[in-house]
């Protein structure tokens, strides 16, 4: 039994067209015949079902229509078809012929080689063959071996969920929407290849993630290889080449109907963005498909406003496990999405009354970060491991192409290498006898023993953002914020400070990312709109980022870490931050010092002999 469209079984077979298409190649959304509602089985097809597919497919040429008829070609032959018998049957173009064998390639998906998977999420979801054949290589399996969140597990003992699961969620989004689209819009010309390529971008869009996701890219590359600029992205576009290439995917993915010349290109494109730096003078800065199909890359990871389908998998999965609850309804996004011309560029859209849902999207978003995925002991467990991995990072070996040894750190030069790197690292540490491995294995120790880094404090800046290259002093600056004429009971050092600087925003920075979305309304579908925050509505936020300062002592002894207080609270006073929240109860001595914080808690401080009392109380034990 053929295979239908799980998401939409009811609706119009779509059109389909080469992104490429010549201007003299008749378009699949011209003219369209009647809806036949064609059985899904084409083994069953007569010759005017086929007919009636050719045409849905910009074949409508009467003569080779009738030639059709008159040899009685049905679905059943379909399969059979090769270059000899389209050129009898009239078509003589060798594209033209390529282009039919290519959407007969691509529409004779059998019931049998699809794959059904129960996703806690999303429910029942199919997988077109050509997907199944990228879940089932090593490179795709890796991911199961990677927690989404990192260290948070150890905080939400539900989160224990991989990123295997999480881009099976993103390649069926992507489907969900690109198919939405086709339908809605047949004028768009969206090809099969076109949806497939855009399935297989949402399917690898992770697959160059290290071990604990973000704490790999985010916290230990950047002090291990401090001359190296790396992204998860870059991996992903690496790990995908050599996932293809290791595999023979291409005679896989021509099979299929793609051409990988265009397609590779444009999966990459749809991950990462250019794949080249963009000169000044090009206009267009992507390959693989043309500026018409600008919305495409819009998809999967859309660098415009951040609305994409990347979000709403991880949006849903992680308040699943986390036991937080999600508001923003990707569905509602998706039936409401429309693809309008902005600037002579293809944008999705989506109504204007959809602004509200937007704004929950990003509130979400901001949300998840306050209370997971920046929750303070989750850091300090990613603080740690990034620790014990750069202490094991000389001694590890990991074999890559053609015998070559790389470390930890280098493992991100040769995919081969890299394949064999996920989560399981922890325990090889933990477990190893090797006594050069011996500092990092006492680390993690600590985390299986939850002998965490103390967390001393949080502030903001006052007014002046804080810029990446200044927050190297700060372990520095805190351990010399001694204050005067105070005895404290601990020296502490500038090794023993960690000092995080965290940008907490809408995801662009202190940019609102609505401005950067248009909207149509229904007087006219088709015109794009902007919706200022003011027309919105006059209480949402007047600024979208926030930077948070965290301060954690590596000493975890009572004397050590109420000096690290004493050294914290201080810090801010000189600094000009803002006052700590518990910071008349850690320091009462030190924040009398600074008379603007003082005048915010008047009549609700303890006195000052209350205060010296407790000091006074404390140090006698």
């Amino acid at each position: 039994m053929q295979k239908t469209d799980s998401e939409q079984p009811s609706k119009r077979p779509r059109c389909d067209s080469s992104p490429r298409t010549p201007p003299n190649t008749p378009s699949a959304a011209v003219q369209r015949s009647p809806d036949p509602r064609l059985p899904s089985d084409r083994r069953t097809w007569d010759s005017e079902q086929v007919c009636c597919f050719l045409q849905h497919n910009g074949f409508r040429d009467p003569a080779l229509l009738d030639r059709i008829r008159e040899k009685k070609i049905t679905g059943s032959l379909l399969p059979y078809l090769d270059e000899s018998h389209l050129d009898n049957l009239g078509i003589s173009s060798s594209w033209e012929r390529r282009k039919l064998l290519n959407y007969i390639r691509l529409s004779k998906t059998n019931a049998d080689a699809v794959k059904v998977i129960n996703d806690p999420i999303h429910g029942h979801i199919e997988f077109h063959p050509l997907l199944i054949k990228i879940i089932d290589t090593p490179q795709f399996q890796r991911l199961r071996y990677i927690k989404q969140l990192g260290g948070a597990y150890y905080v939400f003992p539900g989160a224990s969920h991989n990123r295997f699961e999480h881009s099976l969620g993103v390649g069926y989004l992507a489907g969900c929407l690109i198919r939405e689209l086709s339908e809605k819009q047949p004028e768009l010309h969206i090809s099969e290849r076109d949806i497939l390529c855009v399935q297989i971008a949402g399917l690898c869009h992770d697959l160059g993630h290290g071990p604990f996701s973000h704490m790999f890219d985010g916290r230990f590359i950047p002090l291990a290889r401090q001359d190296v600029k790396w992204k998860h992205e870059q991996g992903s576009v690496d790990m995908f080449e050599h996932l293809v290439n290791s595999n023979d995917l291409k005679p896989v993915m021509e099979h299929y109907g793609l051409v990988p010349e265009e397609d590779i290109c444009f999966i990459k494109e749809q991950i990462a963005g250019p794949l080249d730096s963009p000169r000044k003078i090009e206009s267009w800065p992507y390959k693989g498909r043309p500026k018409e199909k600008n919305f495409l890359y819009e998809i999967v990871a859309n660098k415009k406003n951040g609305i994409d389908v990347d979000k709403w998998d991880y949006f849903a999965r992680d308040c699943h496990h986390l036991g937080i609850q999600n508001s923003f309804d990707y569905k509602r996004f998706i039936k409401f999405a429309r693809v309008c011309e902005v600037d002579d560029r293809t944008h999705i859209c989506t109504k204007n009354q959809e602004i509200w849902n937007l704004y929950d999207m990003f509130h979400t978003r901001n949300s998840l970060h306050r209370r997971a995925y920046q929750h303070k002991v989750g850091n300090i467990i990613d603080m740690m491991i990034t620790d014990a991995f750069l202490k094991a990072d000389p001694y590890i070996e990991l074999t890559g192409a053609e015998g070559r040894k790389y470390h930890l750190s280098t493992a991100i030069h040769d995919m081969e290498a890299f394949t064999k790197l996920t989560d399981n690292i922890f325990l090889e540490i933990l477990y190893s006898t090797d006594p050069k491995l011996d500092a990092a294995r006492e680390i993690l120790k600590k985390i299986e023993c939850r002998n965490l880094y103390k967390f001393v404090g949080e502030t903001q800046p006052d007014k002046q953002r804080i810029k990446k290259e200044d927050c190297k002093q700060f372990p520095k600056e805190v351990a010399s914020a001694k204050p005067n004429d105070m005895p404290l009971e601990a020296e502490l050092k500038t090794e023993d400070f960690i000092v995080d600087v965290i940008n907490m925003d809408y995801g662009m920075e202190d940019k609102n990312p609505i401005d950067n979305v248009r909207f149509y309304c229904k007087a006219d579908v088709n015109r794009a709109i902007r919706i200022s925050k003011d027309q919105a509505s006059q209480i949402l936020p007047k600024k979208f980022e926030e930077q948070l300062i965290r301060v954690y002592c590596k000493k975890t002894d009572e004397k050590s870490f109420s000096a690290a207080q004493q050294h914290f609270v201080n810090w801010c006073r000189i600094k000009n931050f803002t006052k700590p929240q518990d910071g008349d109860i850690i320091a009462p001595l030190v924040t009398p010092l600074k008379p603007e914080w003082n005048s915010l808690n008047q009549g609700a401080a303890p006195t000052r002999e209350l205060l010296k009392a407790r000091v006074s109380l404390f140090q006698d034990k």
